[in-house]
């Protein structure tokens, strides 16, 4: 959520920022209404200050022996409580309002993230890796899968519907093994701690990290009102909330393997065959929280642990910097990183990882005390998929395919495969 002061301050440069992300200016109207709230503070602060000289009244009067004017400045009293009361409330109402308004503007882009409306004006900006040069025709993750007898999307569909994935024998122990993979990865070598978090979350919490209110369509709801976690960002992050940090305390970096849920409401047509897009997916998440003289480092630190993970996996993979037409709401600046995949003949999101600045923190109330001072700051939130599991499956899968159909095992996940350097098919 976006300060309402320094929206005052910068009213120019707000409208800039939505115009550049597509949005509408709406400086002026905020301004309007925090106008009309503060006028109604003013309001009761001045009947509360009639209130208590009249209040004072009583009692000299009470003491001077002024039955009747006391009697009148009592009236005078219970009528000003009344006016507090219904005062009270219409700056309750408008202080809402001005917070839902601000709840529905988008975090603002950093100065160096590419202006334009969508991916087209994402920048590339850096490769690893070369394409495998190979001798055949490569097959598509679904093709290979089902080949082997071990992905079968019929069984899912009988299941749970459409956008889900039974995975067998192999390939579920290849899932398996890339999570582990990755978990000790970022625990034992980049400094994160793992967390196994709630996997339902109640209202505030996804609207700490930005999901609601705009999003809900993009969500899975249970029927006592609680929320299934779109990506484990939402409870790692939400783990600060409402708390004030010691300056010490920080970077916090935190990690977690779990199920991911999303409705995918706006996905229909898109990536209906194999595991692309699917309701239920694995992920190992990044979380950060820092400072905001560290913020901009952590979110280069926490991009190149993403971007470890598919060098030890032998994936080639470039790095985009988001436009600021294409990055998601919370975010002030994103790096994408897009995996190879022959069997689609294109590079293919794997990570996105954010720099969200002071955005999520001020939904949260999550603070920290800088050494010395004695006031409090807000922190800053960052995140990152480190990486997606299945999509890095699908990756390995038609990075390492054979002519044969075989899969060969990436040397990194081999100590948790048992040892197996190649998957086949099921006789």
């Amino acid at each position: 959520m976006l300060d309402i002061k320094w929206i005052r301050d910068n009213p120019d440069a707000l409208d800039r920022a939505l115009r550049m992300r597509g949005a509408e200016p709406i400086a002026r109207d905020l301004i309007a209404l925090d106008d009309k709230r503060r006028r109604q503070v003013t309001a009761l602060q001045e009947t509360q200050e009639q209130r208590n000289a009249a209040s004072k009244e009583i009692g000299r009067a009470m003491a001077s022996g002024d039955a009747a004017g006391a009697e009148r400045l009592k009236a005078e009293v219970a009528k000003l409580k009344s006016t507090l009361q219904e005062g009270e409330q219409a700056e309750k109402r408008l202080t809402q309002a001005l917070n839902d308004a601000l709840a529905l503007i988008p975090n603002v882009p950093l100065d160096d993230v590419p202006v334009g409306p969508d991916e087209s004006a994402n920048v590339e900006i850096r490769r690893l890796g070369f394409p495998r040069d190979l001798s055949f025709e490569p097959k598509e993750h679904y093709e290979i899968g089902e080949a082997l007898g071990l992905m079968d999307f019929e069984a899912a569909a009988k299941i749970a519907g459409s956008r889900f994935t039974v995975l067998k024998g192999g390939l579920a122990r290849l899932e398996r093994a890339l999570a582990q993979f990755m978990l000790d990865l970022h625990t034992s070598e980049h400094g994160y701690t793992e967390i196994v978090p709630p996997l339902l979350v109640r209202d505030e919490v996804m609207f700490g990290t930005g999901q609601l209110p705009k999003f809900a369509d993009d969500l899975f709801r249970t029927t006592d009102g609680r929320w299934l976690i779109p990506t484990a960002e939402v409870p790692l992050t939400n783990l600060v909330r409402e708390q004030i940090l010691d300056a010490a305390q920080l970077p916090l970096r935190l990690t977690a393997l779990t199920p991911c849920f999303r409705s995918e409401a706006g996905a229909a047509g898109r990536d209906t065959r194999g595991m692309l897009r699917q309701h239920q997916f694995m992920k190992v998440e990044l979380v950060s929280v820092t400072s905001a003289e560290t913020s901009r480092d952590e979110h280069e630190r926490m991009t190149a642990c993403a971007e470890e993970v598919l060098k030890r996996l032998g994936l080639p993979f470039r790095t985009i910097v988001l436009s600021t037409g294409d990055m998601g709401f919370s975010a002030r600046k994103t790096y994408d990183i897009e995996v190879w995949l022959p069997g689609q003949k294109a590079y293919r999101e794997i990570s996105s990882c954010s720099a969200c600045g002071d955005f999520q923190a001020r939904r949260m109330n999550a603070r920290y005390r800088p050494a010395g001072e004695k006031g409090t700051r807000f922190v800053h939130t960052l995140n990152g998929s480190g990486v997606a599991v299945g999509r890095a499956m699908i990756a390995v899968l038609e990075n390492y395919q054979e002519e044969d159909g075989g899969i060969a095992i990436p040397p990194a996940l081999r100590p948790y495969m048992g040892g197996l350097d190649r998957l086949q098919k099921i006789s």
